[in-house]
């Protein structure tokens, strides 16, 4: 089961008829045939009745449900893999009210569920080897002044302020993998630590011209190109990969999303750089990497509260 490829709905459902058909392939892929308790990894397990386990150390009992994000849910794996599916396939991701449309949850849990999916996928969000050649640029999410009622609009935001916009740093290894991490600022301080654990020494470093790259051009092969004066491209230079990246992920928040809160952005740019760095993968391997990566489990309360 874990090689079936399943590229439309159809084929989903076919693969997965009944719940017991959704266990026994998380089972499978959790565990592979070695089931380990996950209160004591080095203890002997005991297989009961109703695709239950107990755990000899520690005498409780589990399922391949516990401490995954399908953990403490009524919601049955079905509908699970059926959100995953969406939400990994969907290019720029699906709103909670049309996942609850489609899978017959109510918008709370579907929320519920896409905030607990999201938080599995920054497996593929935290590369510390991009290397070859590497584009790096910032960009700001949030409104636009211009575009606010005139009792709401931020005086002093224009440009790169983060008064009402959050910072991000992207990086992408050209034909290769991306990461995106929401940063408090994008000054030289903040950003080269974190360019420096991500980013191999020796790569061939793509930027524009601003400076707060500056301290990044001594440590590395660094080649920019000026926007200022409409410069996009200089011989090998230029930033348009991971610009083609915050075109798609801005316009995935403006026309699914509508909007995200500074708290929960993170979690926004881990779905969609999974989806960039799994592009060349089939859904139904892409949706398989995933469950693979389950063991995170987030509290509807840990979510909620600011």
């Amino acid at each position: 089961m874990i090689n079936v490829e399943f590229n439309n709905i159809l084929e989903l459902l076919k693969a997965f008829p009944t719940e017991q058909a959704c266990i026994d392939h998380l089972t499978e892929l959790r565990w592979n045939g070695n089931v380990v308790s996950p209160f004591d990894s080095s203890s002997k397990v005991y297989v009961c009745k109703g695709n239950k386990y107990k755990c000899k150390n520690t005498g409780k009992y589990f399922n391949v449900r516990t401490q995954t994000l399908f953990d403490n849910t009524k919601i049955k794996l079905q509908k699970w893999f059926l959100a995953i599916w969406l939400i990994t396939s969907h290019k720029k991701g699906i709103s909670s009210i049309q996942l609850g449309k489609d899978i017959g949850v109510t918008q709370k849990s579907a929320w519920f569920m896409l905030q607990r999916i999201r938080a599995c996928f920054g497996i593929e969000n935290n590369s510390d080897d991009l290397n070859n050649e590497v584009e790096i640029d910032e960009t700001y999410v949030g409104g636009k002044n211009k575009n606010r009622h005139n009792s709401k609009k931020v005086a002093n935001s224009q440009g790169r302020s983060i008064k009402d916009k959050t910072p991000v740093l992207g990086m992408v290894e050209r034909q290769g993998k991306l990461v995106a991490k929401k940063v408090i600022d994008v000054k030289s301080g903040t950003i080269t630590p974190i360019i420096e654990d991500t980013v191999e020494k020796g790569t061939k470093l793509f930027t524009d011209e601003f400076k707060g790259y500056n301290q990044v051009a001594k440590l590395y092969d660094l080649s920019r190109v000026n926007h200022g004066i409409g410069e996009y491209v200089n011989g090998n230079a230029h930033t348009n990969t991971i610009e083609g990246f915050w075109s798609l992920f801005k316009r995935g928040i403006i026309g699914i999303y509508h909007s995200t809160s500074r708290k929960h952005l993170q979690k926004y740019l881990d779905e969609f750089v999974f989806r960039y760095n799994t592009r060349t993968l089939g859904e139904g391997i892409r949706m398989n990497v995933l469950l693979s990566n389950t063991e995170v489990r987030t509290s509807y309360k840990s979510l909620i509260n600011a």
